[in-house]
């Protein structure tokens, strides 16, 4: 099933999901590292790497729907797309719980239980990213339809057999 959401010829959820996941990880890692000694500016830094992990996260979930919308219910793509989803929104409520709570406090730094709470979601994301991989590769989500290891460039203009085909 063919993305619906595409920048130059490429979909957009997988050009948008690196960047929460990578920056809301690095988060998790900056606040362990802030609270077992590490350099006191670390924890303003996870408080901002969430902060725009979860405007990122915010987007990927926008582009997600596009797609998830388009899997044709009854599916165990559906099913999966489903899961895939709301793991998604579990993982950017525990983050902008996180946030809400360091919003006004005196010190950005997490500490114990909010890092317990990052490191929940930091398993529910990893898990997520799993049923993403599965869309993806095991049941063809969002993979452009003449895809293949000899396909053309998704740049080049459809050629006149390839409109009629969509016909």
């Amino acid at each position: 099933m063919e993305s619906r959401l595409k920048v130059l010829g490429h979909p957009v959820h997988p050009m948008l999901v690196m960047f929460p996941v990578a920056l809301l990880a690095t988060a998790v890692l900056f606040d362990v590292v802030d609270t077992v000694g590490g350099p006191d500016f670390l924890g303003e830094v996870a408080y901002w790497n969430i902060t725009v992990g979860l405007i990122g996260g915010l987007l990927a979930a926008a582009a997600g729907s596009f797609d998830l919308l388009a899997i044709p219910s009854g599916t165990r793509a559906k099913r999966v797309g489903l899961l895939h989803a709301g793991a998604n929104i579990a993982v950017i409520l525990l983050f902008a719980a996180v946030w809400a709570v360091r919003l006004n406090a005196d010190s950005r730094a997490a500490g114990g239980a909010l890092i317990a709470i990052e490191l929940v979601a930091l398993a529910i994301l990893g898990i997520s990213a799993w049923l993403g991989g599965e869309l993806v590769d095991r049941l063809g989500v969002g993979v452009d339809r003449d895809a293949g290891l000899d396909a053309p460039s998704s740049l080049r203009p459809p050629t006149a057999t390839q409109r009629i085909g969509e016909v």
